[in-house]
């Protein structure tokens, strides 16, 4: 074949998680585990010696967190994304999570064929989220199912922008807008959408597809 396999590592202190994932990853071709850590030390060691395309990290293990772990091994490796697994969700880990700019946020109850859909959505520069979380963050659902068509077009393409992770800066330069015209549309998209801040945006425009364009 001559494709190039998915180099994966998995930061995770449940043997049972560790053992799953590596059941579900093995029978897949283009997918190559090549590490399992415990703890964020045993995580920076493993980035630096084997390189790899995608972290699944734990959001919570003792003494520490997935999200601080993410923050120093992006440092430590920039081009690896880093998809958080978690048991459950709460509004305030899916805002640090955005805020720092994951790749992936998926539920350890995730059937095997969504979290290697998300692997691979992931490998290839998209984001995911988990359906589940989307919902959860999502206070109220349009009813009219057409609340897109309530934006302008360049409001969408800001809202597009959120749903990619992008944060104001690169979206101003993305649109060849100036930051202060981006805040004054997220503005607009959140009063017509009825939604509390840009993380609301954000999910709800992954909700809509608007990130695999």
């Amino acid at each position: 074949m001559g494709e190039k396999k998915m180099k994966i590592m998995i930061v995770d202190d449940h043997p049972l998680v560790r053992q799953g994932i590596e059941m579900v990853t093995s029978m897949e071709e283009d997918i190559e585990l090549v590490g399992f850590a415990s703890n964020g030390r045993e995580a920076m060691q493993l980035l630096q010696e084997n390189r790899p395309d995608i972290a699944l990290v734990d959001l919570r293990m003792p003494g520490e967190h997935g999200l601080d772990v993410v923050k120093e091994g992006q440092a430590v490796h920039p081009s690896c994304k880093f998809i958080i697994l978690t048991s459950y969700v709460t509004e305030e880990d899916i805002r640090e999570a955005m805020a720092t700019r994951v790749d992936g946020y998926i539920l350890k109850d995730a059937l095997p064929e969504e979290l290697l859909s998300a692997i691979r959505l992931v490998f290839w520069g998209k984001k995911y989220f988990d359906p589940a979380v989307v919902q959860y963050a999502m206070e109220k659902k349009d009813t009219d199912g057409d609340l897109l068509g309530q934006l302008t077009p360049r409001e969408l393409d800001v809202l597009t922008a959120l749903a990619k992770g992008l944060n104001n800066r690169s979206i101003a330069e993305t649109l060849y807008i100036s930051e202060h015209t981006v805040k004054k549309h997220i503005g607009q998209i959140l009063e017509k959408l009825e939604l509390k801040d840009r993380t609301q945006a954000a999910l709800f425009a992954v909700s809509k597809g608007l990130n695999k364009g």
